[in-house]
């Protein structure tokens, strides 16, 4: 027997938290034997996917981190040598983070395990199924007031198809 709708979408939420939590997981323990957290790793990754630079304001967005925390992290990259901060051309109290030549290495370590876990995971489901599911994301991103960026994203999606 078929789920109400209610449970349905209640279920939906639960599995797409838990999917989250457990494909973040996986990449974070494989980068874990190179010193790199969740949080580094995913700094980095932004970073690279934005073309090398952001604002701070950006990055924590999409983090989904507060500007404190977010400082703390870019503490330690920065320390690290990974990226580098500068002050805005237009605006002194705004900060850019750039990535360092030092990190292209290591975003190839992340960006190799981030593929090979997507490749497992992914393996036998059929293209037109992830589709709809992006279809169903982009939707739920839209209601949910979802950053510009994320909108952006989704359209890429949509157009590549």
């Amino acid at each position: 027997m078929a789920q109400s709708s209610a449970a349905t979408q209640e279920s939906f939420g639960t599995l797409l938290g838990q999917v989250a939590r457990l494909w973040r997981s996986e990449v974070d323990r494989r980068l874990a034997a190179f010193g790199l957290t969740e949080s580094r790793w995913l700094a980095l990754l932004h970073l690279s996917r934005t073309g090398g630079s952001a604002s701070q304001r950006e990055l924590s967005e999409w983090m989904g981190v507060q500007a404190t925390t977010l400082v703390h992290i870019l503490d330690g990259l920065e320390a690290d040598g990974l990226v580098e901060r500068r002050t805005a051309n237009n605006d002194r109290r705004s900060k850019s983070v750039h990535l360092s030549r030092k990190a292209r290495p290591v975003l190839v370590r992340i960006e190799a395990t981030a593929a090979g876990v997507r490749s497992e995971i992914f393996a036998g489901v059929p293209q037109s199924d992830l589709q709809t599911c992006l279809d169903v994301f982009g939707q739920i991103v839209g209601r949910l007031g979802g950053t510009a960026r994320l909108a952006r994203l989704v359209g890429e999606q949509r157009s590549a198809r």
